[in-house]
């Protein structure tokens, strides 16, 4: 028989029990005669880790599901607090890695890559550092549990902010901006809170880069986020060719869309509205979306066939948005259970398309990975896991009708075209955060005219039509990995390249192009970014004129389509 999710066994971790043994095994591992018996301590410590990230995310995945759940939410805290002093016993692992005296062997079983990965985690953490940790878990949670917190009478009814997401792409121009402005007077009447956790969110996290001897939190950023291979001058580089090539190309987009739904002048109101007729949504309820998906599975390979059987057997999404919920969506890998689980919020609009193939992608991939037998390699980098996502998403075009019918060709080409405006807001985010915290002592009023003068560069077309929480640059405090996962962003415009090259890649050669997406969602993470889009014969985006590979085939499909008469 087999376990469902529900039944999926929470053990609480007892730390000092867990340090006790983690450093019998690291002193075994010290005291070793040979290669084969540090691998043999190593295989233990990674048990270890197994069981403590079981747990942790079975605590994350209950508790951002229902935040007015105070079991989980208690264990929540306590995983806020115990976290850092886990990193703590990886970060005395990776030095004694690093340092033995059979490396050389080691190297050849578990890969150079591993040994890449410790000295950046021995790099980005210090004991002394405990206790901002902790506080930094604790604020990025506190963002978490107010967005949640969000209920907002609308339309006769108490949403979400998910919820509210329709009513953003309505066919009626007040009812977009009457949602757009509830939205945001979330956010307004929540301001003075948003700049709080921030503040002391930056606050904390250049005390942290200080102890660890770094000029500013940048560095730690790109340490944490396992930046190998490429460093921040090549960042900036690739967020000058966006703006060089992609920004006045989304310019002529916007100018076509307002062109579409038959506006003198594109508001931020309107940029939800893709076409006068309505924009292309699910033919049908969520148990009909999931069933269609299975089809999908079942028919693009075996390999996504067994995967998705998999998920669905036991009960692996939790898809639709509902009070207490917390916001967004992800994926993430329960380790002693083998499983991929996604987390989503379906409000009826194509983005629960996009969730179904867009968060498959990364469980499909960590599920491929799954028995690579190192911790460290069931997941790429961050841009590497997100080709997976994003490229699946264009992987399963040939099936959109099953969800769009009559819609397909506005899916494909709000799809397509939505790809290439992402990429400005994208690099938006990266330099905004690269701004901040070089100059942590900005005020709240500064940081809000940073993103202000940063949306006039990256999205000159926006306008905010007076609302003022959005005109003195509100609008990034809705990201939320801002507040959590700083640096976590660039990563979907480098990997949105890559997709964009999967899909020009399987309209001309599809066997190709799939085999190739197979072999890196088995790689997992154990190369760098670079080097597994090389094993994925894609160009990486740091390549000068990789951006404008994609350009030509992209505008030429868009311009072929007669997106007024759609």
């Amino acid at each position: 028989m087999v376990t469902t999710f529900k039944d999926y066994e929470y053990k609480r971790p007892e730390m000092e029990a867990l340090k006790a043994e983690w450093h019998k095994h690291l002193e075994q591992f010290r005291q070793s005669a040979s290669a084969d018996e540090q691998d043999r301590e190593i295989r233990e410590m990674n048990r270890l880790a197994d069981d403590f990230s079981t747990a942790s995310n079975l605590v994350y995945i209950r508790s951002s599901i229902d935040t007015s759940d105070a079991y989980y939410e208690e264990q929540r805290d306590y995983f806020n607090e115990i976290g850092p002093e886990f990193d703590e016993l990886n970060t005395a692992f990776y030095k004694a890695l690093i340092a033995s005296p059979y490396r050389e062997e080691l190297e050849k079983r578990w890969g150079t890559q591993l040994f890449t990965i410790a000295d950046q985690k021995i790099r980005s953490f210090k004991a002394d550092a405990i206790p901002l940790l902790q506080q930094e878990n604790k604020l990025a949670s506190e963002y978490a549990k107010l967005i949640a917190s969000a209920q907002i009478e609308f339309d006769g009814k108490t949403l979400t902010l998910a919820q509210l997401g329709p009513y953003a792409q309505s066919t009626d121009r007040e009812v977009r901006k009457a949602a757009n402005e509830a939205r945001f007077g979330f956010f307004s009447s929540h301001k003075d809170e948003f700049d709080g956790i921030y503040q002391k969110l930056v606050e904390v996290r250049h005390k942290i880069a200080q102890i660890l001897g770094y000029k500013d939190f940048v560095e730690v950023g790109y340490l944490r986020m396992n930046r190998i291979g490429y460093d921040r001058e090549m960042v900036k580089n690739f967020r000058e060719q966006v703006k060089q090539h992609i920004v006045p190309l989304a310019t002529r987009l916007y100018e076509r869309q307002a062109a579409r739904i038959g506006v003198d002048r594109l508001t931020f109101h309107d940029e939800g509205l893709n076409f006068v007729t309505g924009n292309a949504v699910p033919k049908g309820d969520p148990e009909w979306i999931i069933e269609n998906g299975k089809k999908m599975y079942d028919e693009l390979s075996p390999e996504t066939s067994e995967f998705f059987r998999f998920m669905m057997d036991r009960d692996l999404m939790d898809l639709v948005a509902k009070k207490g919920k917390e916001g967004g969506g992800y994926c993430t890998f329960i380790d002693n259970y083998d499983s991929p689980f996604i987390f989503s919020n379906f409000n009826g609009t194509s983005d629960d398309i996009d969730v179904l193939t867009h968060e498959a992608g990364h469980a499909f991939q960590v599920y491929s990975s799954r028995g690579i037998g190192v911790p460290e390699y069931i997941w790429p980098t961050s841009e590497g896991a997100e080709i997976h996502s994003m490229s699946m998403e264009f992987f399963t075009w040939p099936w959109m009708e099953q969800f769009f019918k009559e819609d397909t060709e506005k899916y494909k080409f709000s799809h397509l075209s939505s790809a290439l405006l992402f990429l400005p807001y994208g690099v938006a985010v990266d330099e905004f955060q690269h701004l901040i915290y070089e100059n942590p002592g900005m005020t709240p009023e500064e940081r809000k005219a940073t993103w202000k003068r940063l949306e006039a560069e990256y999205l000159p077309h926006r306008d905010y039509e007076g609302f003022e929480y959005l005109e003195e640059g509100g609008f990034w405090q809705r990201q939320a990995h801002i507040y959590e996962v700083p640096f976590y962003y660039i990563d979907y415009c480098l990997a949105q390249i890559c997709a964009l090259q999967f899909w020009k890649r399987s309209r001309e050669e599809h066997e190709t192009a799939w085999a190739d997406y197979l072999h890196l969602c088995r790689l997992g993470g154990s190369l760098p970014f670079t080097e597994l889009v090389r094993e994925a014969n894609l160009i990486s985006p740091f390549e000068d004129g990789c951006i404008e590979s994609v350009i030509g085939p992209i505008t030429e499909w868009l311009d072929s389509v007669d997106d007024q008469a759609l």
